[in-house]
């Protein structure tokens, strides 16, 4: 009774179900943007892997090329309440 897994008319069943469910119009437009996201997919992981790879690559390098990073100045928040105090120059 359970020597295979599937065997060829589950599929059949299955294609007739998801027609009955989605109709014959609605079955290509899916299939359409099913392929359309796993190509976007593969794009996006094959560009994280090159990003990764010069980055790896270098790792090992000396990091006398990199220039020192500028320091960032804080910033004052006010609170909505608050009026913000006059800055006298002198």
């Amino acid at each position: 009774m359970f020597r295979n897994g599937f065997e060829p008319w589950h599929l059949i069943i299955v294609v007739a179900v998801l027609v009955l469910l989605f109709g014959s119009k609605k079955l290509p437009e899916m299939a359409r943007g099913l392929g359309k996201s796993m190509r976007i997919l593969k794009a996006e992981t094959k560009a994280l892997r090159e990003d990764d790879a010069p980055a790896d690559a270098q790792a090992g390098t000396t990091q006398s090329t990199e220039q020192p990073r500028q320091a960032v100045e804080p910033t004052v928040v006010t609170k909505a309440t608050e009026a913000p105090k006059p800055t006298t120059t002198a």
